[in-house]
């Protein structure tokens, strides 16, 4: 039969699901039919992001701090044990301290790791047993086009608050290389592993600043930086049938930036 992109009988994990580009991701996930969990650490952050949407069911909170693996552990029991099943995960939550390259102490360098790539192997090492229990899954991890490039300092010209640290650059590459570690190693136990790589996506607060917005923008194929909702497809997708022969590779969501 023809793969669909229908996620009716999915149960769906998202960390970071309700930040700005999580929400757009998490809504469009189960306005296609999945049941989806937010974890995060702020129950009323989930409820003042999803308020609209909260009547139907199909969005859910778990409280979960991803830098703590008991919390993860017993998110996913919990939610195991409430629905029967996971199928996919989505590792998008990160955090990190440090800007400068200069400066940059040992303590953010370590931290931003921890935040944006040892969480996402945390996860993933904590969802495999319910994987193999239910015979298959789906890991959806989130990198950056700084994970592939290296930042155009130009762009960030008099612009040194929006500079891209370089622990978060490191960390997005290896979340890369681990994706395509676990995607040979999980294969043979039907499990998909895969990547989506965000471009340009700043923030409401960033937009503000018009000429940072056009830097970014004469980056692109394109010509403009990405709405949150030009991001939400490449998570259908890979949380669906439709993607059930992809496994290790990188969709980059980026308006062309890399392709430059």
């Amino acid at each position: 039969m023809i793969r669909t992109f229908d996620l009716n009988d999915k149960v769906i994990l998202i960390t970071g699901g309700y930040g700005f580009l999580g929400k757009a991701v998490t809504e469009s996930l189960a306005n296609h039919g999945g049941t989806v969990y937010v974890l995060g650490r702020d129950e009323s952050k989930f409820k003042e992001c999803f308020w609209e949407s909260l009547n139907d069911g199909k969005i859910k909170f778990c409280k979960c701090d991803m830098a703590e693996v008991t919390e993860i552990a017993a998110a996913f029991k919990n939610i195991e044990k409430t629905e029967g099943k996971i199928d996919v995960l989505i590792n998008n939550a990160f955090y990190s301290k440090g800007q400068s390259p200069e400066t940059m102490t040992d303590e953010e360098w370590a931290y931003g790791l921890e935040g944006s790539l040892s969480s996402v192997f945390k996860g993933i090492r904590e969802i495999i047993p319910y994987f193999k229990s239910n015979k298959g899954g789906k890991i959806i991890n989130v990198s950056s086009m700084y994970g592939m490039v290296a930042p155009d300092f130009g762009v960030y010209q008099n612009h040194p608050n929006f500079l891209n640290p370089p622990n978060y650059g490191a960390a997005k590459a290896g979340v890369l290389q681990l994706t395509k570690y676990y995607a040979s190693y999980l294969g043979k136990l039907n499990i998909n592993v895969n990547a989506v790589t965000p471009g340009p996506f700043p923030s409401d607060e960033v937009k503000k600043n018009k000429d940072f917005v056009e830097r970014l923008s004469e980056k692109t194929c394109l010509g403009r930086i990405g709405l949150p909702e030009d991001l939400a497809g490449a998570f259908v997708f890979l949380a669906s049938r439709a993607s059930d022969y992809v496994t290790g590779q990188n969709i980059v969501v980026d308006g062309g930036w890399t392709a430059k």
